[in-house]
Order: C-alpha cells, then sequence, then structure tokens
C-alpha cells in the first residue's frame, strides 16, 4: 500500500492483538465506534478507557482528532485512532455538549441509531418524518466546531434533509447501495448522489447482513458493486466503512439492537434463530485483509491512483475539510473599515 489506508468505521472489542493486526495489514487511521445508547457521562468513562490503552501501547495506535495525525501516524508506523458515536445519546438533550465532546475527542456522530432520535429518524422506523427542530439546531452546532454529521443508520427522508441542511458535506459512514443488496440501512440511489452532490462521503460495509448473499459475498462481488456505484457518481466521494466487529461476543449485538429502548431481544437485520454476529466474508476476517481488497479493486478495473482514493486517500481530503472549525467569510473591507464596523458592532 504507497498510498493512505482509512477504515471509515469499526466496533472491534480491542485489545494488543487487533492493534497489531492493524500494523500488520497496514492500516493508518480507522474510525472507531465508542458509543452506541451510552450517556454523556458512560461516554466520558470510554474516552478515559483509550486514553489508557494510548498510553500502554504508544508503538501502536495514537489518538486522531486532525487529517495530519493520518500522516503522523503513517510516518510513524502507527494507527491513528477517530472517535465517533452511533447514536446522539450522549449529547443527551443539550446541544452545548456538541462542542463539550468535540473538545474531547469526538469527529463523527450520528443523528440516529436504528430508531427515532431526537434529532432524526432511525431506518428502521415505519415513517420518517425527517429532522426533528433539534437536529436542525445540533447539525449548525456539528458545522460549527467541526463534529461530522453521520447518517449511516437513519432513514431516506432523515439523510437528504440533513444533506441539505448541513452547510458542511456529511458522511454515510458505513452502508452499502440499496441497487447491490437491499437491506433497510443501504441507501437509495437518490441519497447516494445527493451525497456525492454535496461533497459527502460514502464507506462500503463489510458487515454481511448489509451484503449480496451475506457471509458468502466474494470479493469480486462486493468490489463490483463499488465499480457500479463510481459509474454513478465518480470515485471521489468514495472509501470503506468496513464495520467490523471484531472479537465481540454475541451478547453486543443485543447492547448495538436494544440498547435501552426494549425489553426484549431487537434482532434487527439478522434472525431470530442467529441473533448474534455473523461470520464475515472468508476474504475479510481482519485488519489483515485490506491487501486483498484493494488487489480486488485494481482487478475490478480501478487503477492505481483510483484504487487508492478508495482505500484512504478520499477519507483524509474529507478529514482535512471536517474535523476543525467553520471559517467565517473573510472581510471585503480594507482593514481599518472592517475594524470600526466590528468596534461599532460592539458598542
Amino acid at each position: 500500500m504507497t498510498g493512505f489506508l482509512i477504515d471509515g468505521l469499526q466496533y472491534a472489542n480491542w485489545s494488543e492483538r487487533i492493534f497489531r493486526q492493524m500494523r500488520d495489514g497496514g492500516v493508518d487511521a480507522v474510525h472507531v465506534t465508542i458509543a452506541y445508547h451510552e450517556t454523556f457521562r458512560e461516554t466520558v468513562a470510554n474516552f478515559e478507557r483509550w486514553n489508557r490503552w494510548f498510553e500502554d501501547f504508544p508503538d501502536l495506535i495514537l489518538r486522531g482528532t486532525t487529517g495530519d495525525d493520518v500522516r503522523r501516524a503513517k510516518e510513524t508506523n502507527r494507527t491513528a485512532i477517530f472517535f465517533g458515536f452511533q447514536n446522539p445519546s450522549p449529547i443527551e438533550d443539550d446541544i452545548g455538549l456538541v462542542e463539550i465532546l468535540h473538545q474531547l475527542g469526538a469527529r463523527f456522530m450520528q443523528l440516529s441509531y436504528n430508531n427515532q432520535s431526537l434529532l432524526a429518524t432511525g431506518c428502521y422506523e415505519a415513517e420518517d418524518p425527517g429532522l426533528t427542530r433539534m437536529g436542525r439546531e445540533v447539525i449548525g452546532e456539528m458545522n460549527r466546531v467541526g463534529l461530522v454529521v453521520d447518517m449511516s443508520h437513519s432513514a431516506e427522508r432523515s439523510t437528504l434533509e440533513a444533506i441539505e441542511t448541513s452547510s458542511r458535506p456529511i458522511a454515510i459512514t458505513h452502508a452499502n447501495p440499496a441497487f447491490w443488496a437491499p437491506a433497510l440501512r443501504n441507501k437509495s440511489d437518490r441519497v447516494i448522489r445527493a451525497l456525492a452532490e454535496s461533497g459527502g462521503m460514502l464507506g462500503f460495509s463489510l458487515y454481511p447482513h448489509h451484503l449480496k448473499s451475506k457471509s458468502d459475498c466474494t470479493l469480486e462481488s462486493f468490489c463490483e458493486m463499488i465499480a457500479r456505484t463510481a459509474e454513478m457518481v465518480g470515485t471521489q466521494c468514495l472509501g470503506i466503512g468496513s464495520d467490523l466487529c471484531q472479537d465481540q461476543p454475541d451478547s453486543v449485538v443485543e447492547w448495538m439492537r436494544s440498547g435501552r429502548w426494549t425489553k426484549t431481544v431487537d434482532y434487527g437485520e439478522g434472525s431470530a434463530a442467529s441473533p448474534g454476529f455473523p461470520p464475515m466474508p472468508d476474504w475479510f476476517e481482519d485488519n489483515r485483509d485490506f491487501p486483498k481488497l484493494e488487489a480486488g479493486l485494481r482487478k475490478a478495473g480501478f487503477d492505481a491512483s483510483e484504487t487508492a482514493a478508495i482505500m484512504g486517500g478520499n477519507w483524509l481530503r474529507f478529514f482535512d475539510k471536517s474535523f476543525g472549525p467553520a471559517r467565517s467569510e473573510p472581510s471585503t473591507l480594507p482593514w481599518p473599515e472592517a475594524a470600526k464596523t466590528q468596534t461599532g458592532a460592539m458598542s
């Protein structure tokens, strides 16, 4: 891998073994989920746990907050870890916590998981009324501080309205086109086109419930899906968001799907007969298999520069533009007049 290798989403049961596998696979950066249904205080505890891992394994991982941290990770043979939430529960009902969580290191937040949230509608709801009043306000605050809007689990209208409302490009960090596999969370052509036209990013998921043929999906089929998407919108908005949940016990699936909202087990896209994690495709079992995906893209017809962009270059460009505070428009007045205007506004 000569370019950058960035994975747009993982939720592994983290350990030294996985950190070393990331190095063996040449992974330069990973967006990791540190909250599903946690409250603010519980999420802070997850930040603290990651601080211990950074302290214990400084030769393998580092905290990522900007695109330059990816470059630093590659130069020092480490993996940059970027934090994100798959639900807005960490901000509870307080818009002021958006900035606090960004200051703590969060860089992505989904506006909803599978259900309705205070901000937007999840893809499992029967009706999608779109963004809520608070959702629009929170998007504005996320835009201001540099917290990326993620609509991976959100329903169609909510996703389209988020793309339209956000002043900065949003991400769908881990989902696939519905034309290839009709899972509830996979995205329509309309959403993918709107995302691409707005400068957003789509991370292709390797989670079996989102794949054609599930765990039996072939590398050739997965790369054909990426090629068909590129024919529709180009390659500049495409990346990988593997949704790898390596070494997680099946009980974690219940937490992901059921959270605190139900007393029963929500089987989601699985079935009552197999409620746990499905087996990964045999060509992608852990981070050491990323080179196989790179080779599959080349075989599918992507040239070297296109392959490098999909494997990480596009994500890095998105990181560079997305994680800092929004830039205000510079004044067109000469400096003395601009200063007078600002002074007058404060008096």
